[in-house]
């Protein structure tokens, strides 16, 4: 498949993260993950490193930081209140919010991340490497103002079934899990073709040197340099484990109309299509 060539934007001056002011190129079309937090000091994080780091220095894809902070209120940059109604925690204001998003044109679906929204997966993933990128809200405290969240479209997602103290690490995962699938970032495309979740089942138990490691060997099958028996044992390798491990991922793989169905909403949701 030919790659689209991407012709180079005018670098401008703007407050960023120092692990952000390096020389990167920035390339017109590129998949931007677009971030707004009151720690953007807390990226790029992971995701300057590693594959994702070498790409994101390359260009294949940018990444944005905006300060929530630089729009909140009087002397103090103030961004948060008490619930109303009562209750303990701070609640992030739907005007400061507001403002912030507002300065920067969105850039695909805005998200924020939750562990009350909709369950992130590999075809959410799939969806938001398919379009121009994601515009993600980290929240902290006790969350937002849910009037910020209606008035702007805002998708929530959830990495799982977990609280966490703000929406900075799970944004990191989220920009991880689809970054990898832009082409050429992972370098060999059958590397994310044939891993958790790409078919439905979970990945086969992998093998390396040395064949006999203090008394536990690689299964005879993967030495035998047949190629057809090979598949076989991983394909029954990731259906057992799927079955044992992830049952509902197993059913909705012995039910091809029910893993479309949720491949389906996962997917229009990613591309902002879906409101709860």
């Amino acid at each position: 498949m030919a790659i689209k060539s991407h012709g180079r934007l005018s670098i401008s001056a703007s407050a960023k993260p120092r692990a952000l002011m390096q020389d990167r190129p920035n390339l017109k079309d590129a998949w931007t993950a677009q971030v707004h937090t009151l720690y953007p000091e807390m990226f790029p994080g992971t995701l300057g490193q590693s594959l994702l780091g070498k790409a994101l220095d390359t260009g294949l894809w940018n990444l944005q930081i905006h300060n929530i902070r630089d729009h909140g209120l009087g002397k103090h940059k103030t961004v948060d209140d008490t619930p109303a109604g009562g209750g303990p925690g701070m609640v992030l204001r739907a005007d400061v919010l507001s403002e912030a998003l507002c300065a920067q044109p969105a850039i695909g679906p805005i998200l924020y991340l939750s562990p009350r929204g909709r369950r992130f997966d590999q075809a959410m993933a799939k969806g938001l490497a398919d379009g121009p990128g994601v515009t993600l809200l980290c929240g902290r405290f006790e969350g937002v103002d849910q009037r910020v969240l209606d008035a702007h479209d805002i998708f929530e997602v959830s990495l799982g079934d977990f609280v966490m103290t703000g929406g900075e690490i799970a944004a990191q995962a989220l920009i991880d899990a689809t970054v990898r699938l832009i082409p050429r970032v992972l370098g060999n495309a059958e590397s994310s073709e044939d891993e958790s979740f790409s078919n439905g089942l979970l990945e086969h138990p992998q093998y390396t040197r040395p064949t006999d490691w203090v008394g536990h060997k690689i299964p005879e099958i993967l030495l035998s340099g047949h190629h057809g028996a090979i598949a076989k044992w991983r394909k029954d390798q990731s259906e057992r484990l799927t079955k044992e491990r992830r049952p509902d991922l197993w059913r909705a793989y012995e039910d091809p109309k029910e893993g479309q169905e949720q491949s389906d909403a996962h997917t229009i949701a990613a591309k902002g299509e879906m409101k709860d």
